[in-house]
């Protein structure tokens, strides 16, 4: 009997690309993917076969979409369902950009104590290198990427996956809440934003294996950037 080799079709061809691009770029639970326009580009297909690979992978659960902010990646589920991307579509549209935040002041000072505690010398590079390149960045969105990496990279230091877990869903609800609600006065971060200092200090305090202080830069850096964008709110 003579096999026959079964070539995948357009559609898989066009997933599996999908799922490669997602996974060479690097994109964590929470990052939003670039618009249509730019993916197909990339991945050079039409519309209409990006949109059957976006809704495969939205079914799988390996993405979710929420109308008017974008595709964003979602958080695997631990238990192999899909109900995950759903939830986070639903609070991001029941939350404001202030009670994620307040959410954000509970949470992340105490990741931060915690990374003080567990940090590997590896894991405080890897946060020193995001810092680093977040003061560095050309323009806000690449400020705000490599913010997102700091924050992301002070949760894996914090060595404790239900944490980082938490982390991750919280992060993609504030992606969705607040994409595109901030306006900027200046086309890039200005050299004396005060984000920089107060990324050094909760840096340095994980450095020192300061628990106490991990977590109150933490929050005062968190204060600082509700009062800059939302006032007294």
């Amino acid at each position: 009997m003579v096999l026959t080799r079964t070539e995948p079709s357009e559609r898989e061809t066009a997933i599996n690309a999908l799922r490669a691009f997602i996974a060479e770029g690097g994109y964590a639970p929470g990052d939003r993917l670039p618009p249509e326009r730019e993916l197909i580009g990339n991945l050079s297909m039409t519309r209409n076969t990006l949109r059957k690979a976006l809704d495969a992978l939205e079914r799988e659960g390996a993405i979710w979409r929420h109308v008017g902010k974008g595709t964003f990646v979602a958080q695997p589920s631990v238990d192999g369902h899909d109900g995950v991307a759903g939830s986070i579509a639903d609070l991001s549209r029941q939350l404001s950009p202030v009670r994620v935040m307040r959410a954000r002041l509970c949470i992340e000072p105490s990741i931060a104590r915690e990374a003080a505690i567990n940090a590997s010398d590896e894991a405080i590079i890897r946060i020193k290198h995001t810092r680093d390149r977040a003061a560095e960045a050309e323009t806000w969105d690449e400020y705000e990427a490599w913010d997102d990496k700091m924050h992301r990279a002070i949760a894996e230091a914090a060595d404790n996956l239900l944490l980082l877990t938490l982390f991750d869903q919280l992060n993609q609800v504030r992606r969705a809440v607040a994409w595109n609600s901030v306006i900027r006065k200046t086309p890039h971060p200005p050299r004396g934003h005060s984000s920089f200092a107060e990324h050094d200090a909760i840096v340095d305090a994980i450095e020192a294996r300061n628990p106490s202080m991990a977590h109150d830069t933490m929050r005062r850096h968190l204060g600082s950037v509700s009062a800059r964008l939302f006032g007294d709110a």
